[in-house]
């Protein structure tokens, strides 16, 4: 990601969860670079203190667990300003849990494993961001995904958590206009995106080609997308250039929810 930067953030105080690599650590990357003081949360100390010092001034690593409610309470309590939340942290459950994820033999504890970390995490980030935010404004954006659009058998989980995201942030987006409190809320539906967590899956070598081959086949576009695809879009809803956008939801899909089709493998 260049270092070119519009400032749209200048001035502005943001938070990020999950930040320590993938699509937390290119928004927390691209908001320092227009301008923000970003405080990059996340369990991973390790990578987290290092993405901090590698940005350097005005960026900040605080450790955050986010399904501890007393985690948020503590690293609020570090922040003096706020302006930006982005909800980042997610698990898909298939590298943390044991499974399986499947409707008819869901093992309970994965599921809510994953619920804890996708669902219960982004209400407690929407519920401290509007607390500290309140009082003057700001915006808050909730990573979601494709998943929280459509059905996925496999992964029963991962698509409940991040549909009941993609319906929340429409809840906080109304309550904060109802209470007159000037704060947007938005979520972005990444789809196909190269990150750690499609690493890990997609292993290694001649097998690894020929199953991004099998996934882009399915693209409109021709290609997986980038985690800075996805920064952009959250410095959108985050700046004032969506300034009349709240409860929305933005999709970075390579056009796959326009009407690519995805059904059910059928067994005889």
């Amino acid at each position: 990601m260049g270092n070119l930067s519009s400032g749209k953030l200048s001035g502005k105080t943001a938070l990020i969860t999950g930040a320590a690599q993938g699509i937390g650590a290119a928004i927390a990357t691209l908001f320092h670079n227009e301008g923000a003081t970003v405080y990059i949360t996340d369990i991973q100390e390790e990578l987290g203190q290092a993405l901090a010092s590698q940005l350097g001034d005005k960026a900040h690593f605080i450790t955050l667990d986010v399904t501890r409610e007393d985690d948020w309470q503590s690293v609020m309590g570090r922040i003096d300003q706020l302006d930006i939340v982005v909800n980042n942290a997610g698990i898909t459950g298939f590298l943390e849990t044991t499974g399986p994820h499947n409707p008819e033999y869901v093992d309970m504890e994965s599921w809510h494993k994953v619920m804890a970390v996708n669902l219960d995490g982004t209400v407690l980030g929407c519920k401290y961001g509007i607390q500290k935010m309140k009082g003057h404004g700001g915006t808050i954006v909730n990573i979601s995904s494709r998943s929280g659009i459509v059905g996925i058998p496999a992964a029963s989980a991962y698509a409940a958590s991040k549909a009941a995201v993609r319906n929340h942030t429409k809840s906080v987006a109304l309550y904060c206009t109802e209470q007159g409190y000037d704060i947007r809320c938005n979520s972005v539906h990444p789809a196909a995106i190269m990150t750690p967590m499609w690493d890990q899956m997609l292993g290694t070598g001649a097998d690894r080609d020929a199953m991004i081959a099998a996934v882009e086949k399915d693209i409109p576009m021709g290609h997986m997308g980038t985690s800075e695809d996805v920064a952009y879009a959250a410095l959108y809803l985050a700046s004032t250039d969506s300034r009349y956008v709240t409860g929305t939801e933005l999709n970075i899909d390579g056009g796959i929810l326009a009407g690519s089709a995805a059904p059910p493998k059928k067994h005889d």
